[in-house]
């Protein structure tokens, strides 16, 4: 069961069998059927597989809004916190000491979810979880020609800050999209998720309202989803690296957002202040 401000759902399980009084297997059975028709009823609607026109035009958003070209979505990973299922040892348990799933997820401009990826096992990292779904396949997040990750490091160029404050951006979409779905549903594990993610689609293009994440759990608690562990090395080709380069230029050139001169500025005079401390 999916655990929620740190108490299981299987608590309202109960609540539900005592009220109806029905079998405490059988509201978990309701509520599976219930999720999996959901999930049936909406997925062709709220969440279809992308075309190649719908990837022009999330591209196009993404980069009218958020200041990114040549971007198609914004991918990250979380743990969906669950009771452990019987008999499955350690597969669910994941880095933080808590039971989980993995989402995986790619998210457009407007914080809809376009692909989803739901069910992996708790211990595998979201590089493990990409290589595994049908639309990844490579180590953690690295860097590639179509995956760009900022540059590391804290004492970086001023153009490395400015692409890494640019590539900030779109990233928000699918941080907010996460937060925004734990803020507004509740989440039998795969099925309750796919289900929650094309509701959080259907309301969105619905309802006319626009919601914000809440704030994040306080250390200790257990949040229904949780960060993705990263690991490995992140060995990225000649060719991703030239692609990040030139994006660094890109956007340091003729296509500079109104802010970002004074972004500049603020970097060159951290980066005045700390030559003369040194000095």
């Amino acid at each position: 069961m999916i655990r929620r401000n740190g108490q299981h759902l299987r608590d309202s399980y109960h609540t539900i069998s005592f009220s109806y009084h029905v079998g405490h297997s059988t509201v978990a059975g309701i509520v599976a059927d219930v999720a999996k028709a959901i999930w049936d009823s909406l997925v062709e609607d709220y969440m279809p597989v992308p075309t190649t026109e719908d990837w022009r035009d999330i591209a196009s958003e993404l980069h009218h809004r958020w200041n990114f070209p040549n971007c198609f979505g914004s991918i990250d990973g979380k743990h969906v916190v669950i009771q452990a299922p019987n008999n499955s040892g350690s597969l669910f348990y994941n880095y933080k000491g808590t039971f989980s799933i993995v989402l995986l997820a790619v998210v457009d401009a407007k914080y809809s979810f376009r692909i989803i990826d739901v069910g992996s096992y708790g211990k595998t990292s979201d590089g493990g979880t990409l290589a595994n779904s049908p639309f990844g396949n490579d180590e953690a997040f690295p860097l590639r020609r179509d995956l760009m990750r900022p540059f590391p490091g804290t004492t970086v160029p001023s153009r490395h800050r400015v692409f890494n404050d640019r590539l900030s951006r779109p990233r928000l979409t699918v941080e907010n999209a996460f937060g925004i779905l734990t803020a507004q549903c509740p989440a039998n594990a795969e099925a309750c998720v796919k289900a929650t993610c094309v509701l959080h689609n259907f309301l969105r293009r619905t309802t006319g309202t626009v919601q914000y994440p809440l704030t994040p759990a306080a250390d200790g608690e257990a949040s229904a989803l949780q960060n993705v562990s990263r690991v490995g090395s992140n060995n990225a080709a000649q060719e991703a690296m030239h692609v990040r380069e030139t994006l660094a230029d890109y956007f340091c050139a003729e296509v500079a957002v109104p802010w970002q001169p004074l972004f500049r500025y603020k970097i060159r005079h951290q980066e005045s202040t700390m030559d003369s401390q040194d000095g």
